[in-house]
């Protein structure tokens, strides 16, 4: 009878996690589809109103709602299967659609259950929140495998490397045993028969109807902000392995950690937090909070090893106190605490959205490059939860004392401690622990590719193929991730160098992913992530087959409008420095910015003393004002001044031999082509430097096969890549 009781439990918890794991899924897909629709429209677009969906626990402010939800709890955890099932949908608007249907039924399950589980002799509330706990920890290690994809994803499918429907099959599963199971009520009314046979005939306290009911309405306000900052602070910074990594990335040689191996301390850091949640007297202290705070300004503040070790000390704080900030819910008025909560957790999401995109946003300039305001708002907002439960909790603790001194069973320590059974305790750390130890199995298993040493495409010949891509934030024209697609077009394009705009995807709106790690690993780059999400920027990533001895992150002038990003990297090119500048300038309404930062950079090419390369978005028309800035006083040379076409990429050199020149089509996965040259570097005791380029084209059996362009581009081409513009590449003498 034991061993069944056991397995139960065990099987009930599996699922619990399970479902807490679609709930993550959910709410970090819905940020990306919503972000798919105002990237098009270059601007508000309407859809946005879908992130208000997770305020759906509203309605348990509904007596008959919340009563029906507590006797058929599977009703809520199916209806959140549809954010994950709607990847079947092929319309942008129709998934979006499904995704926030899902992020309604799994926010109204998740906060429904913190409310009716607080039955003390039932113990399901600390169940509950384990599971969900262990949840965010598996989505986490899920991630780590997937190259910080989770595989659940809307946005994912077979043809990119979804695992759908395994999901879905798992979830259906889950949703099958809640269902199963007795409801809340009957559990309540069992429990109460045994207290009344144990204690006395009176009723046991239900929690409609509290013993205190002062105590569920004290300080809901306070409550309601612990929430939402918790929420906002889990999903931003912890609901993936490398956003804290990202977040403190610098230039080379001092980037402080990379995501492999180190993202696997972000998981041990969750994990360490939620085994002392129950400490509540530990977690819940005042001196812990300022040393979180303290956590909270290095990884805002400072990049390299002391922004991530602050950033560890702040996701050990952050799990902490996640046991105390969800039980005091449960003491409160569900609908108005519920709501209160959600707004406030989407107000940090917008404001935190709001930081870098302030150029397109209503008030948006009220709060441009202020991450540190977000991130102070979240800790005030965790201070007040906390406060909350410490008070709650101690009352609790108070009553339980009175009601237990005679029998001396009790004492000050033991009256801040969350009542939950050694075996669910013991449960939820084992689930912990083999977390953790998976999530050090996937970095073990990646570590090899992320630093095994790239190798040049065609060293013999001295060549360095160079190429620029906008690629929109790695989600293509019908709201799918493209990396699957871009790894393809950059492997057939043998790019040894490449600078890729629009590529910072650390952020809520899209996904919290870190999508470069894919490319160097299975390509064999080497990786700069460009400046870090802190940084207000779009941002600017650049992936080179060649040693990068030294890269500088550049915030471009921008008194205006958005903030623009440059990379400065040094190469080891066949033993000879070379510099090469990826860069990213602001829009065209504008005028004034890109002037300031096209004049910025021809200042740091003019400057270098090394062979150069320039790649880069530059908003111009040819030999138009901002052009003339960038190649005169850059002191470099346009890789083809004949080509009238473009408007915003460009690519320039100095100090190297330009063998050719192509535009290749983008396909489905943004609105911006490729642009790739392929140049020859001089050995080091050659001087080129004052070395004047000719521009006379010529045939391309001019030059053997390891200087031309791939074939597979040409006529329709591949997977909608082709020559376009010219139809072919151009050769130069």
């Amino acid at each position: 009878m034991g061993a069944s009781l056991l397995l139960s439990a065990t099987r009930h918890f599996l699922a619990d996690a399970y479902l807490s794991f679609v709930f993550w899924t959910v709410l970090t897909s819905l940020g990306m589809c919503i972000w798919y629709f105002p990237l098009w429209h270059m601007g508000i677009s309407g859809y946005e109103v879908a992130l208000f969906s997770d305020m759906a626990p509203v309605l348990l402010g509904i007596p008959a709602v919340r009563n029906a939800l507590r006797r058929h709890k599977w009703i809520c955890a199916a209806v959140g299967l549809a954010g994950i099932g709607s990847y079947s949908v092929e319309s942008p608007a129709g998934r979006l659609l499904a995704v926030s249907i899902g992020t309604a039924g799994v926010t109204t399950g998740l906060l429904s259950s913190l409310y009716e589980d607080a039955v003390a002799e039932t113990g399901r509330l600390d169940q509950g929140i384990q599971a969900w706990e262990t949840g965010l920890v598996a989505s986490l290690v899920v991630r780590m495998w997937f190259h910080t994809n989770n595989p659940a994803w809307v946005t994912m499918d077979a043809r990119n490397g979804g695992w759908n429907r395994t999901a879905v099959v798992l979830g259906v599963l889950a949703v099958a045993d809640v269902m199963t199971r007795r409801s809340d009520a009957d559990a309540e009314a069992e429990a109460a028969k045994k207290s009344d046979a144990r204690v006395s005939p009176s009723p046991s306290p239900s929690v409609g109807a509290s013993t205190n009911a002062g105590a569920r309405s004290a300080a809901w306000v306070s409550a309601a902000f612990g929430l939402g900052g918790l929420m906002f602070v889990l999903h931003s910074l912890f609901s993936d392995s490398a956003i804290v990594g990202r977040w403190s990335w610098d230039g080379f040689p001092n980037t402080g950690p990379a995501p492999v191996p180190w993202g696997v301390l972000v998981v041990a850091s969750l994990a360490a937090g939620f085994a002392m949640g129950h400490r509540i007297d530990l977690s819940t202290g005042y001196l812990w909070w300022a040393v979180a705070s303290a956590g909270a300004a290095l990884v805002t503040m400072v990049s390299g090893w002391p922004g991530f070790a602050g950033g560890l000390v702040l996701g050990v704080y952050s799990a902490s106190v996640t046991r105390a900030v969800l039980r005091v819910q449960a003491r409160c008025p569900p609908g108005r605490t519920f709501a209160v909560a959600m707004l406030w957790y989407n107000v940090l999401v917008l404001a935190h959205v709001w930081v870098v995109a302030y150029e397109f946003v209503p008030g948006g300039p009220l709060l441009r490059e202020r991450t540190w305001v977000v991130m102070l708002a979240t800790m005030l907002s965790l201070l007040a939860g906390v406060r909350s439960a410490r008070a709650s909790l101690v009352h609790e603790g108070s009553s339980s004392q009175s009601s237990s001194s005679n029998a001396g069973s009790s004492s000050a320590a033991d009256a801040y401690k969350v009542p939950i059974l050694r075996a669910d305790r013991q449960r939820a750390r084992r689930m912990l622990a083999v977390s953790t130890v998976l999530g050090l199995g996937a970095m073990m298993w990646r570590l090899p590719a992320a630093t095994r040493r790239p190798v040049p495409y065609h060293g013999e010949q001295r060549l360095l193929t160079a190429a620029i891509w906008t690629v929109h934030f790695d989600l293509d024209n019908d709201m799918w991730l493209a990396e699957d697609r871009i790894m393809q077009a950059v492997r057939d394009l043998e790019a040894d160098v490449m600078g890729f705009l629009e590529s910072d995807t650390e952020r809520i709106i899209m996904g919290g992913r870190d999508w470069t790690q894919r490319v160097g690993e299975e390509l064999g780059y080497y990786v700069d992530y460009g400046p870090s999400p802190r940084k207000h920027t779009w941002g600017c990533a650049m992936i080179s087959k060649f040693p990068i001895v030294n890269s500088t992150h550049h915030l471009l002038p921008s008194p205006v409008g958005e903030l623009a990003c440059a990379i400065h990297a040094t190469l080891d090119v066949y033993g000879r420095p070379v510099d090469v500048i990826v860069s990213h300038n602001g829009q065209r309404e504008n005028a004034l910015d890109r002037r300031l930062q096209t004049t910025e950079l021809a200042r740091i090419m003019r400057e270098s003393p090394n062979p150069m390369i320039f790649a880069g978005y530059v908003v111009t028309k040819p030999h138009a004002r901002n052009y003339k800035i960038l190649y005169n006083g850059g002191r470099i040379h346009d890789v083809d001044p004949t080509d009238s076409d473009r408007w915003c990429q460009y690519i320039g050199y100095r100090g190297v031999k330009r063998t050719g020149y192509a535009r290749v089509s983008r396909g489905t996965i943004t609105d911006t082509e490729i642009q790739v040259a392929k140049f020859v570097v001089p050995p080091p005791e050659d001087d080129l430097g004052s070395w004047a380029p000719s521009y006379k084209r010529v045939d391309e059996a001019a030059y053997g096969p390891e200087y031309r362009f791939p074939t597979v581009f040409r006529g329709k081409g591949v997977r909608g890549h082709f020559y376009h513009v010219f139809d072919e590449p151009r050769y130069y003498e």
